[in-house]
């Protein structure tokens, strides 16, 4: 197949603290175009895809179509660390759940997995 998933891109109506917020969840790098309100962060190591920042007006909150699932070896140390980022939990996981739900510093939302519970769901 030709295809593979190159960057998923996030509208947001905060460009700079968007970016930073993003940029240190993920520990990606920046690059940022000549019009200034599109930027692409890549993973340094390039094992995965980038993810891009795109200032817009029209913005959608609540249940996103599309989100981040983001697979941590130590969700609880990971969802501390993105609060004090700026992220915001919506909600804790019920029993038998795996996932966090948070939500980004302007309320888009985005789940945090406990990577050995994730990693086993996606083997065939």
């Amino acid at each position: 197949m030709g295809l593979r998933i190159g960057s998923v891109v996030i509208n947001c109506d905060d460009f700079e603290t968007t970016i930073a917020f993003w940029q240190q969840a993920l520990g990606y790098q920046v690059r940022r175009t000549a019009e200034g309100d599109f930027a692409i962060l890549h993973d340094p190591t390039g094992r995965s895809p980038n993810l891009s920042v795109q200032d817009t007006d029209e913005l959608k909150f609540g249940r996103n179509r599309t989100h981040l699932d983001l697979y941590a070896t130590d969700q609880k140390a990971e969802v501390d660390r993105l609060v004090r980022l700026g992220a915001t939990v919506k909600r804790l996981p019920d029993p038998g759940e795996d996932y966090v739900i948070l939500a980004d510093p302007e309320g888009k939302v985005f789940c945090v997995i406990q990577a050995a519970a994730a990693e086993s769901k996606d083997e065939p």
